[in-house]
């Protein structure tokens, strides 16, 4: 009779997916094939979301920047046009959390935006 080989490989590779399946609901923790495809699809959901997640930081800080910048009485749009003629090198995770925790250096920039968008005549 034959012997078996490659047991502890196999078991190795097995229990590396189950462990990763840890928490999973019902049979997708313990059993192996089921395990197996969920955690593959965690792993392709991850990859994906990782970016996913630097889109949905950046709409958030604009719509706090827009919200900030219309209690001043200017949009958006005219507020980054503003800060880009006033050479202001803040991004917009800088001026999201300036928005929410430092309002008053945060009028100020509103207020330079506002005076670089009307240009040199100032109007």
């Amino acid at each position: 009779m034959p012997r078996v080989r490659h047991v502890v490989a196999g078991r190795k590779r097995r229990k590396k997916f189950v462990k990763k399946a840890k928490g999973f609901f019902l049979g997708r923790s313990n059993l192996y094939q089921m395990a197996r495809e969920t955690v593959k699809r965690s792993l392709a959901f991850a990859s994906r979301d990782r970016k996913v997640r630097k889109r949905d930081f950046r709409r958030l800080w604009t719509v706090r920047i827009n919200a900030a910048c219309r209690s001043q009485g200017l949009t958006y749009s005219r507020f980054i046009k503003g800060l880009k003629e006033a050479k202001v090198g803040l991004d917009r995770k800088q001026l999201a959390d300036l928005a929410v925790h430092d309002a008053p250096a945060f009028e100020q920039l509103v207020a330079l935006a506002k005076k670089a968008a009307a240009g040199p005549s100032g109007k």
